[in-house]
């Protein structure tokens, strides 16, 4: 579906730049946006390599180990089906530290894999409420550092990529709290 939308904008581009009279400046503005893209994605790659290398970093002196132990007794109440000291308590507890530290490339490996392990705790029967849960945690996502938006502020010239914290802090809590609360609702009344 979404090709279809992007080859429909391109199509619209093509036929005004041609009613207009403007192939030029829409051949530049290609390039253009080509050329940003590329400088743009650099600049992320580099921010992202930073930021998973001090995810690494903080994970060999378990510092990640710790939040995770921070995280288990609310993951053990959100998700009480889940296994204590299980593997999927374990992937859930590393894919919320991910998600609190903003670095959502490296919690999706591990949502994946507290996914398998909580289908596999649920005899592979289908979704559970821990699943369900779960999906919920790790969509609504509640950051208390943001390192992709901040490498994207910083990408696009921001003096102070970080400056966006309380914003961040508050509408991820709020969103959380929103989902849960919807979430808690449906499963009283649905289950």
């Amino acid at each position: 579906m979404l090709n279809v939308v992007w080859a429909g904008m391109i199509l619209i581009s093509l036929i005004c730049a041609l009613a207009t009279g403007k192939m030029s400046a829409l051949s530049e503005a290609v390039f253009s946006g080509a050329q940003n893209a590329v400088e743009l994605s650099l600049a992320m790659a580099g921010a992202m390599m930073a930021w998973t290398g001090f995810l690494k970093a903080a994970e060999a002196a378990g510092a990640t180990s710790l939040l995770a132990s921070i995280l288990r007794p609310g993951v053990r109440r959100l998700l009480p089906g889940c296994r204590p000291g299980g593997k999927a308590e374990q992937a859930v507890c590393m894919n919320l530290t991910a998600n609190l530290l903003g670095l959502g490339n490296a919690a999706t490996p591990m949502g994946i894999e507290a996914m398998h392990a909580l289908s596999e705790e649920h005899g592979g029967r289908g979704v559970s409420r821990g699943m369900a849960r779960f999906v919920v945690l790790n969509t609504a996502s509640l950051q208390l550092l943001p390192t992709t938006l901040g490498a994207l502020r910083a990408a696009a010239g921001s003096a102070h990529p970080f400056d966006i914290l309380p914003a961040i802090w508050i509408t991820s809590a709020l969103s959380l709290a929103a989902a849960l609360t919807v979430l808690f609702v449906w499963e009283r009344f649905h289950g």
